[in-house]
């Protein structure tokens, strides 16, 4: 879940220290299962999908890196989620975990947290500060480049879908690229929700909102909403933030839209039907 937003920034600092690490492989039905078998019902199919991949990590490596993320200041609150992995994952195997806090309400930043795993790691403070800055510099840039290349996208002539989740289903390989295949085979233009510089473009949509993911994605739309034909939601069932905010802003959406809940993967054939059932009522507004 964290890899999906923090890759850019892990591999060049750990690169930048010339720290050997393994990278989990894209989700599978193995890895999945894995992540089952681990979980309780309740818990949402990314949730599974993680503890599997931590599953299959089991006795690769020295450390699992797993951060407590719990807010980025004042009504910036992550999922319960992101606090709660790094207890889950304690208490389900018999593993070393490499952790950071974020919290900056509590003063504790990233840049405190990595120091923390320098001490862990034998690492000085100066190298990784230096780390930190090589990689912070690395992560912007990447990141500039894909948001100027999503722009860009925003001037097809093709009929262009906005699509909003959280990264790490819409970059899944079982949760979020079978939509994507079928909507490049349907000749759609994507946008990402998560490649745009947001800040508080949300609050017309609703002024409480305060989990910073859920504020970022929706906050998308007024980047794109004039020149984007329609939108799909995608969430994986029972994600608890996506069931009320998307409901709250579907129902404000002067646009086309559907919404995606991703629970049983065995078969895209009735979300395919949909899709195309979606792409004809946007090509034909």
């Amino acid at each position: 879940m964290y890899y999906y937003y923090f890759s850019d920034f892990w591999i060049n600092f750990f690169d930048y220290l010339k720290i050997d690490y393994i990278i989990s492989p894209d989700t599978n039905k193995d890895i999945m299962d894995l992540g089952i078998k681990y979980s309780q019902d309740e818990m949402c199919l990314s949730m599974k999908n993680f503890i599997g991949h931590v599953a299959y990590l089991e006795g690769k490596c020295d450390y699992i890196l797993i951060p407590r993320i719990d807010n980025y200041g004042l009504d910036n609150q992550t999922c319960t989620n992101f606090l709660a992995l790094y207890d889950i994952i304690n208490n389900l195997f018999d593993i070393k975990i490499l952790n950071y806090n974020i919290n900056l309400r509590n003063k504790e930043t990233l840049l405190k947290g990595l120091i923390s795993i320098g001490n862990t790691l034998g690492i000085s403070k100066k190298d990784i500060i230096s780390a930190y800055e090589y990689a912070k510099v690395k992560e912007s840039k990447i990141k500039k480049n894909r948001v100027l290349c999503n722009l860009r996208n925003l001037r097809s002539e093709k009929k262009k879908v906005l699509l909003i989740g959280h990264s790490y289903n819409i970059y899944d390989k079982l949760i979020g690229e079978p939509i994507i295949n079928i909507l490049k085979k349907l000749d759609v233009e994507i946008i990402y929700s998560d490649l745009f510089f947001v800040k508080d473009e949300y609050s017309n949509f609703t002024k409480g909102l305060y989990w910073k993911y859920c504020k970022d994605n929706i906050g998308s739309i007024n980047k794109c909403i004039d020149k984007i034909d329609g939108i799909i939601f995608l969430s994986s069932f029972p994600c608890g933030l996506d069931s009320l905010v998307n409901e709250l802003v579907m129902r404000k959406l002067n646009k086309p839209y559907i919404n995606i809940i991703i629970d049983d993967i065995e078969s895209s054939g009735g979300i395919e039907t949909r899709l195309e059932s979606f792409v004809d009522i946007v090509s034909s507004t």
